[in-house]
């Protein structure tokens, strides 16, 4: 191969995904996660983490067959990164010191206060005088406990998992809501084109279903509450669908420059191609209903692969079952794609495994390099009573066989946060 082989329209080096891992509500590993995926079965189930009477939702997509050493979203989030960084790097073929930077997208931590008043019921008689506050940090003050001092750091996944696979350099942790997944891929495409390194790791990770979490989530009203059949509540783009399932799980994939992955004899799994990245300012929670931001990812994202729009055969929806984001993500993959929409399968895997928030862009650009290797197309379960108002292909119901040599995988968070990551199965 010649030099040119190795980069792109841009002359920066091609990123090649060498390794995957990956863990849902469906299973642990890319071979079980898959095999459900695409026989349309859901993770979703009633919760039984913690009490739920009283709440308008009763369900989720939570990981509960992983252990944990405490029941917290730290322990949890570790957990299934370690898990999934293991299969990652099997699949890679590399072992020992990973000797590349880490980039890890994890869900904000912030101590559950069932978990603050245990802590300040173990206070001193002295200090009892008082609320449950001020006894919480008179245990802080006079006796650290590591667990809880674990749980509150930001920070603590990544050191863990940079200690425990020998990354280099400060490992970086983020968190852009449900685009974070995508963000931390983005970075590693960043750090390899930049020459800083010839190979990333790039993890996402949430384990942090709470009934704190559930319950704000429910006062923003983003929530599902069809909880019977729990397997029925995610229906993304259908006229019945009334929000999200909170979920859990994580992704890690091995990126590497195409010319140190070929060097060593790798297999190739895929090329991340393009990612876009832009802010939205119209509020805190919500998208611009006009689409604009979005509009903009999806077409930086073209931009940066040096892609057409009719270069894309296949679309990983963000797909949250949210009335509003579904219109929106349609008007904008309307506008960028125009009357060929009509004929892109677009599916979302969030109707069979839930909204797994952090986690999300990662392993959704697992799923979308699996449906290229294997040719085929995960469906959109649920669908049974179309939006007239929203006409997409959406792989209704039962997967489909279909080659496919390009993916678009969209990623809109709250917050302002939007990412779409453009990847192929060739380099050229």
């Amino acid at each position: 191969m010649t030099a040119s082989k190795f980069t792109d329209h841009l002359g920066r080096p091609i990123i090649a995904v060498t390794g995957m891992g990956v863990i849902t509500s469906l299973g642990q590993g890319l071979k079980d996660n898959w095999a459900a995926l695409t026989a349309g079965v859901s993770g979703i189930h009633a919760i039984k983490r913690f009490p739920t009477e009283g709440l308008s939702t009763r369900i989720s997509g939570t990981v509960d067959f992983i252990d944990v050493p405490a029941e917290n979203s730290v322990e949890r989030s570790y957990a299934f990164a370690r898990a999934t960084t293991e299969e990652a790097l099997a699949q890679a073929g590399l072992s020992g010191d990973f000797n590349g930077p880490l980039f890890l997208a994890a869900p904000p931590i912030e101590p559950e206060w069932s978990d603050r008043f245990a802590l300040a019921d173990r206070a001193p008689a002295s200090e009892r005088p008082g609320d449950a506050y001020d006894r919480f940090m008179a245990v802080l003050r006079n006796k650290a406990d590591p667990v809880f001092h674990e749980a509150m750091l930001f920070g603590a996944i990544s050191e863990r998992l940079a200690d425990r696979f020998g990354t280099r350099g400060l490992p970086v942790t983020l968190s852009t809501a449900c685009a974070s997944g995508a963000t931390a891929i983005q970075l590693g495409v960043e750090a390899i084109r930049q020459g800083r390194t010839t190979r990333a790791l790039t993890v996402a990770t949430d384990g942090s279903v709470s009934a704190e979490a559930l319950i704000r989530f429910s006062l923003l009203s983003a929530l599902s509450t069809q909880n019977d059949p729990p397997e029925k509540a995610s229906k993304p783009f259908s006229k019945d669908r009334d929000g999200f399932v909170i979920a859990e799980g994580a992704a890690t994939l091995v990126l590497e420059s195409l010319e140190a992955a070929l060097a060593r004899g790798a297999r190739v799994l895929g090329i991340m191609k393009g990612c876009g990245e832009k802010a939205d300012l119209f509020h805190r929670t919500r998208s611009s209903p006009d689409g604009g931001p979005a509009i903009a990812t999806i077409r930086a994202a073209l931009a940066d692969a040096g892609l057409a729009e009719s270069g894309i055969g296949y679309i990983n929806a963000h797909g949250t079952s949210t009335p509003e984001n579904d219109k929106m993500e349609y008007g904008a993959m309307s506008a960028v794609f125009g009357e060929a929409l009509a004929s892109i399968p677009v599916s979302s895997n969030k109707s069979m495994i839930g909204h797994t928030l952090t986690a999300a862009g990662a392993v959704e650009a697992v799923f979308s390099l699996q449906t290229m290797l294997t040719g085929t197309l995960p469906p959109t379960i649920n669908y049974t009573n179309p939006d007239p108002s929203i006409v997409l292909d959406v792989v209704p119901n039962v997967k489909r066989e279909a080659s496919v040599s390009a993916v678009l995988s969209n990623s809109f968070g709250f917050g302002g946060q939007n990412a779409s990551l453009v990847m192929t199965a060739e380099p050229a």
